[in-house]
């Protein structure tokens, strides 16, 4: 039995475990190295405000939510016979309150999992 690519065999296990062993310190090292820095940045931050500091409700009491219904404004045409618009051209949609202020409700049967209508059991 020839030793010498035995003695190979485990001089390559040795590195590959000195290998392993660097990677693990070097790993660690930068963990440190992480945690040490967000300390500095979280010291360097301003101190979070004290309860006298808080915004505090208005005399008149809190702010109500507002509902209103909006429709959407319509979408300008091209010219005839000119190109047609892009979205650049576009811009964002915008919307205007809508002449009918009651909110629509749910009727039985028009409306159900992914537009089918309902249930389809009647």
């Amino acid at each position: 039995m020839d030793t010498a690519l035995e003695q190979l065999a485990a001089a390559g296990s040795v590195a590959g475990m000195v290998v392993i062993v660097v990677c693990g310190v070097l790993v660690t090292a930068a963990l440190m190295g992480a945690v040490r820095l967000g300390i500095g940045v979280r010291r360097r931050e301003s101190a979070p405000p004290r309860r006298s500091e808080q915004p505090r409700l208005p005399d008149s009491g809190p702010v109500r939510e507002e509902q209103t219904m909006r429709e959407p404004n319509e979408v300008p045409r091209a010219a005839d016979g000119g190109e047609r618009l892009t979205p650049h051209q576009l811009g964002n949609a915008s919307t205007r309150p809508s002449g009918d202020q009651t909110r629509r409700r749910w009727h039985p049967g028009s409306s159900g999992s992914f537009g089918s209508g309902g249930s389809g059991a009647k």
